[in-house]
């Protein structure tokens, strides 16, 4: 019950920001409405103050703002363009009504009509003006914001360029030192300041919800978090489906968790002390962004701490093994915890100006710290590798994104410790940042990727409880309700992985149209007879076309694996299905890419006409297999699987290529046949009409044989085989009878051609030991022997 009561606490003081807000007054007016003339006016004076700011030196977090502010703007000329826009189409109608003013020469209107189209004239060409001006607007914010861009972009590499002392010489530590005695002045007074705040809050008014706000954070750094991991998990474990499902949303609500337990302890603690306003708009902003550095070092160490799953291995969700997971269990604490000491560093040094000295020592004890435990942390993994190789067990294997991002990360490590020794402190502390934010960026997604892919599966699982009652409410087959569940995780991963895009680009400022508006201006353009070349549309069409190929594989192979065995279709149309894909999507790609690349129709028409003069001398055949290849695909006289004989070619089809088609013999050979020959040639195709294949087998037997006997029993071995059909059902016929003795002719049909062979293998031993039993002996070979008689005279 102590413990209830104190949780009970603790969720009243989350609520009581609410309570300490002022309500409104009751009898409040609603703001004005604002005229477009006047929102026009504050655009124009957003825009003037962009302006104003970028004639200075702005910084860049300030240049992040201006660029908001100018995008803004943009978004709210387009908005006011698109209200105005139904407002100039009512009064084109109203004059349409009126008609056209009466031609010079002609009968004057009536006043009333002339004065009421002259009130329309004049009010659409307000309208007109003012949706020319917020056009007008809308692009000066637009080129502003590249502007700005632009700005963040210079200072981004010049920031990055800049170089100092190497910190291993003493002339790095004397400027450092020459200014720490202002540098401590600064923090003197802000931390006067925060006492003063510390000494306001003590004060009676403010002393009681201090200390049930340090109270309540003190509980929840003490407790909350093991009773939430707790909770996390027997929930996981009793409400959760017994799925993959449990796994991913038990890890992401762990991660979640910290974030919600330190986070909710550092905003009751800043709480307290703003109770009734007591701290200045400065200090109020330096803790609410502490609160945030907390929640983002929660974060770190929650992700850390579900993606090794240390205490419950059977929960991992990467393929790391028990060895490595605990190799590292302490990183996640000892990042997040370098995370935040740092970052308050940072922040500390930004909040009283700290010199430029100062700040340069402390982004490079920044960067050594973070690319340092970065290091430890992939020499450990390597260890662990090399430990389980060592013992004889084979370590997981990895996917290659997993090494190519170590591999990058040893590389950052390796540069972010170079460029601090030779003096380049600012690449360094963007090298180990990015290496955090990047990692940090890459755990979550693969974590949201699991969770999305984990819930779209089990909610649409055909056997489970929201499937069935999808099933019986649609009336939706299992089927369906499986090629759903792939399709909306193939969509929900694109998605995301968009968004983590946006969110990986975030940190340099820029966007993939601006590099390469970059990198044009830089090296200028390129002319190729009239084909004007621009490196940034190169990139482009090039960016195009390997994304275009990647994208068309990568859709080929979720069709073939995943959606398309899913489905009615045989195994054959749905390798037809996924080439002509392959060719349509190439096609498509191609014509894209050329389209980047702003290649002209006489350019096109120029790549036509010298192919045509190669087909005409050389390519002759391989055009016509190519053509052959699509009609094989199109009308599907023979596919994939099929059993086709082709002059002395016999066997199965594997694989219908652009050129030619690759058939499987007997042997396990592969003979390729041009597509030509499969389209002008005579093809016997064993499994097209019907796939069953017909066993038949003869047997000579004597003349004193009892046939209905042998009959019955050589039919009972067609009935006793399992392969063979009832349906069409097995026949015994005597076909025959000559001096020799009778010919019994058996056949039965079986469900696949291939089976003839071992199927009339069983039925031989089948019927010969019955006969054999049944003492009904077969026809042997007479041999014949010549005996010369004796001549008169000689002695027998």
């Amino acid at each position: 019950m102590p413990f209830l009561r104190r949780l009970l606490l603790c969720l009243l003081l989350v609520a009581l920001p609410a309570l300490h807000a002022q309500d409104a007054p009751a009898g409040a007016a609603a703001p004005p409405t604002v005229s477009p003339a006047q929102a026009l006016d504050d655009m124009r004076d957003q825009l003037d103050t962009i302006k104003s700011a970028l004639k200075g030196k702005p910084d860049d977090r300030a240049l992040a703002d201006l660029r908001t502010t100018a995008l803004s703007v943009q978004d709210q000329a387009g908005q006011l363009a698109a209200t105005l826009a139904p407002q100039v189409d009512s009064l084109d109608a109203r004059l349409a009504v009126l008609g056209p003013a009466p031609a010079k020469g002609a009968p004057p209107e009536a006043s009333e009509v002339a004065a009421q189209r002259r009130q329309l004239d004049k009010a659409k060409a307000a309208l007109d003006a003012q949706v020319k001006q917020a056009q007008l607007l809308g692009e000066e914010g637009m080129q502003l914001a590249a502007q700005v861009s632009g700005l963040r972009r210079d200072q981004f590499q010049a920031q990055l360029a800049s170089r100092t002392a190497t910190p291993l010489g003493g002339a790095f530590w004397t400027e450092p030192a020459r200014s720490l005695p202002d540098d401590l002045a600064r923090l003197k007074r802000l931390k006067t300041r925060i006492a003063e705040a510390w000494h306001d809050a003590w004060q009676p008014p403010n002393r009681l919800p201090l200390m049930l706000c340090l109270g309540a954070a003190l509980l929840l750094l003490v407790a909350g978090r093991f009773v939430l991991d707790r909770l996390l998990i027997i929930f996981a474990a009793r409400a959760m489906p017994d799925s993959h499902l449990r796994r991913s949303a038990a890890a992401c609500a762990l991660a979640l968790g910290a974030v919600l337990v330190f986070g909710l302890a550092a905003q009751l603690v800043r709480l307290g002390l703003d109770w009734n306003d007591t701290l200045d708009p400065e200090l109020d902003d330096l803790a609410l962004s502490l609160v945030r550095r907390v929640c983002f070092a929660a974060f770190v160490l929650g992700l850390g701490r579900a993606l090794l799953a240390v205490r419950q291995p059977s929960w991992r969700l990467p393929a790391l093994s028990n060895a490595a997971a605990h190799r590292l269990r302490l990183f996640p604490a000892l990042l997040a915890a370098a995370t935040l000491l740092l970052s308050v560093v940072e922040r500390i040094n930004s909040a009283i100006g700290a010199s430029l000295p100062a700040t340069v020592a402390t982004r490079g004890v920044i960067a050594l710290v973070v690319s340092g435990l970065v290091g430890v942390a992939l020499l450990r993994l390597g260890q662990a590798r090399r430990a389980l190789l060592a013992s004889g067990s084979a370590p997981a294997q990895r996917p290659l994104w997993v090494g190519l991002l170590a591999g990058a990360a040893a590389l950052a490590v390796v540069l972010s410790w170079i460029a601090v020794a030779l003096g380049y402190i600012a690449l360094a502390f963007f090298l180990a940042t990015q290496m955090l934010w990047i990692g940090v960026l890459i755990g979550a997604l693969y974590l949201l990727l699991h969770l999305v892919h984990d819930l779209i599966a089990t909610l649409l699982a055909p056997n489970g409880r929201s499937g069935q009652r999808l099933q019986a409410a649609f009336g939706l087959p299992p089927r369906t309700l499986e090629q759903a569940a792939t399709v909306l995780s193939g969509i929900s991963r694109v998605l995301i992985l968009l968004l983590a895009i946006g969110a990986l680009l975030a940190p340099f400022g820029t966007d993939p149209q601006d590099l390469a508006a970059r990198m044009g201006q830089r090296f200028g353009n390129l002319t190729l007879g009239e084909l004007t070349i621009d490196p940034s549309t190169v990139f482009e069409a090039l960016a195009v076309f390997a994304l275009g190929l990647i994208g068309v594989r990568v859709l080929k192979r979720w069709l073939g694996e995943q959606l398309l065995p899913r489905t009615t279709l045989e195994p054959g149309m749905q390798n037809s299905v996924v080439t002509l894909l392959g060719y349509v999507g190439g096609v498509l790609v191609f014509a894209l890419a050329l389209a980047a690349l702003n290649v002209s129709l006489q350019s096109i028409a120029w790549i036509a006409s010298a192919l045509s003069v190669g087909i005409g001398f050389g390519l002759q055949a391989i055009v016509q297999n190519f053509i052959s290849g699509l009609i094989l695909l199109a009308e599907r006289p023979v596919k994939v699987g099929d059993w086709i004989s082709l002059a002395d070619v016999e066997g199965d089809i594997r694989r219908i290529n652009v050129r030619a088609t690759e058939i499987q013999m007997w042997d396990r050979s592969t003979v390729i046949v041009p597509n030509s020959q499969l389209i002008t040639q005579n093809v016997r195709n064993v499994t097209l009409a019907n796939a069953q294949g017909r066993v038949q087998i003869k047997l000579p037997m004597p003349l004193d044989t009892d046939a209905r006997r042998a009959r019955q029993i050589i039919l009972d071995a067609f009935l006793g085989h399992p392969t063979v059909l009832d349906t069409p059902a097995p026949n015994v016929q005597l076909e025959h009878v000559d001096t020799l003795g009778i010919h019994f002719v058996a056949t039965g049909y079986v469900p696949s051609p291939r089976e003839v062979g071992g199927v009339r293998s069983d039925l031989l031993l089948a019927i010969l030991e019955r006969l054999r039993v049944e003492r009904l002996p077969l026809i042997r070979p007479q041999d014949m022997r010549i005996h010369r008689l004796p001549e008169p005279g000689e002695t027998g």
